[in-house]
């Protein structure tokens, strides 16, 4: 994927308050619950707040969908705690096939997936579309290929865990980003 693409999908994306306000009264509701019952640990807080290096992140997201509902208010919740380095915006999958075509998953159009992009809209990596924690639960509950239903609960556990590997996903495109021997001439440390 080249910068420019990257770019104008990036400001093609929208916010998380206006993502979301695109769904039904029920939707909202639904990515609002799982958002209020997320926190970052004091430890998961400092090390966002130690992020230096802009990432500019692309979620290719559904908002009627269950795995996007159970864990898009977690990367966003991850992204509010750096707001110093980390820009994330939303789009949707049907929206932006072009680019869902891009990271299909297993020949299929899974969501959500986060593209993760340099200052300059570099390609970094991108992943999605469950975390290992979801598809152990999944396999737990009916070893199926079912979607889950927005809205059903999740436990504070599951939550937790899935929250920490998305956070190794972030940390990981940032450590990339401040190692870089291009971005490390650029700023000069």
């Amino acid at each position: 994927m080249k910068a420019d693409y990257l770019r104008a999908k990036h400001e093609a994306g929208k916010r998380y308050a206006d993502y979301t306000a695109t769904g039904t009264e029920q939707q909202q509701g639904d990515w609002n619950t799982i958002y209020d019952q997320t926190s970052l640990t004091e430890a998961q807080t400092a090390l966002l707040g130690s992020f230096t290096r802009k990432i500019n992140v692309i979620v290719v997201s559904g908002i009627w969908c269950g795995d996007c509902v159970q864990q898009g208010p977690l990367i966003q919740r991850i992204a509010d705690g750096a707001p110093q380095a980390i820009d994330l915006r939303w789009v949707d999958r049907d929206e932006h096939m072009d680019l869902q075509e891009q990271v299909r998953i297993n020949a299929g159009n899974r969501v959500p997936v986060a593209i993760f992009c340099a200052e300059d809209y570099e390609f970094v990596s991108w992943f999605g579309d469950k975390t290992l924690t979801r598809y152990r639960a999944m396999a737990a509950k009916n070893l199926g290929g079912a979607c889950p239903m927005p809205g059903a609960p999740v436990p504070q556990d599951e939550i937790n865990a899935t929250l920490a590997e998305w956070l190794e996903h972030f940390e990981r495109a940032h450590l990339l980003l401040r190692l870089s021997g291009r971005l490390r001439q650029k700023h000069g440390d």
